[in-house]
């Protein structure tokens, strides 16, 4: 039998956006809402399906090879793990995510002192009590099986939560008084499978390709054709994020440039590589780059 790498992908609200990553990285995997066995069109991975918030605990006893989770639940469990590569992305954006305390609109709360002898709901517990004793706090923390955004203020006074934008707190009245942290997704791996070349080999060759995704985003390719006349003046105008390709052509008086900018210049960069004597110019989309 083959040796295989067991990989973990988060069950839950990283669930599409991880698997929409991996496929853009070259990875196709099919979830069925009734398996936590995911397929995956790669012979050498098996994958689970499993929360966040455990992943690092299999990944540290070497139930897992490796997964994705977030550095706020690698701190929660206290898991040793070696942190591969950080990858920042989220349920709808790009953004860290952040743990905070967030009460009522209409609560007489408004700093940490504020919590003695309140009641907190969170599924943070470690975090929370640590914020509460770094403050000289004491305050009864309650573990929250979900929906904490909906204890305060009957089974509550205040709750610790992470959010991406906030929406889901507005949306329930809340407002937030603290930040506790700010996490970004890891992809993780076990000590021992790290040692084993095949594994490691593997690990890397995901986190590579998988960095290579959330550097292309937001960018894109563009090529055109100049005169070399026009060319020094052309070069200062481009926002380059590495240096243009610059290729001959078979009319000795023109040249090939092609390279890398970020999107939301085009719209305006493009007419003015025009004006400056470009033609032929063409975008294109960008999949994956790697520094």
């Amino acid at each position: 039998m083959s040796e295989k790498l067991m990989l973990g992908l988060p069950k839950g609200s990283l669930e599409t956006a991880t698997a929409e990553m991996f496929k853009k990285a070259g990875w196709k995997i099919e979830i069925s809402s009734r398996s936590y066995y995911p397929r995956i069109d790669d012979e050498d991975i098996d994958c689970m399906l499993i929360r966040a918030q455990e992943m690092s605990r299999y990944v540290e006893e070497g139930i897992l090879d490796c997964g994705l989770t977030g550095h706020d639940w690698i701190q929660e469990n206290g898991s040793d793990v070696e942190e591969v590569a950080e990858l920042v992305y989220g349920k709808v954006g790009r953004n860290p995510l952040r743990w905070v305390l967030a009460v009522p609109n209409d609560s007489d709360i408004t700093c940490a002192k504020d919590l003695e002898g309140k009641r907190i709901s969170t599924e943070a517990i470690g975090m929370t009590n640590a914020y509460l004793a770094k403050h000289g706090v004491n305050a009864k923390v309650e573990f929250s099986w979900g929906a904490t955004e909906v204890k305060p203020p009957r089974l509550a006074d205040a709750i610790v939560e992470i959010t991406e934008t906030g929406s889901s707190l507005r949306a329930n009245n809340l407002k937030i008084i603290d930040t506790l942290c700010t996490s970004t997704t890891r992809f993780i791996a076990n000590h021992t499978a790290m040692q084993n070349p095949f594994k490691r080999k593997k690990i890397e060759q995901i986190a590579m390709m998988l960095q290579a995704v959330l550097n292309a985003e937001g960018k894109a390719g563009i090529m055109m054709n100049v005169k070399k006349s026009d060319l020094p003046n052309l070069l200062e105008k481009l926002p380059a994020l590495q240096r243009p390709t610059v290729s001959e052509l078979s009319d000795p008086n023109w040249v090939a440039l092609n390279t890398i900018v970020t999107e939301q210049v085009l719209r305006d960069l493009i007419p003015e590589l025009k004006e400056l004597g470009a033609t032929g110019i063409i975008e294109y989309p960008l999949n994956k780059l790697v520094d």
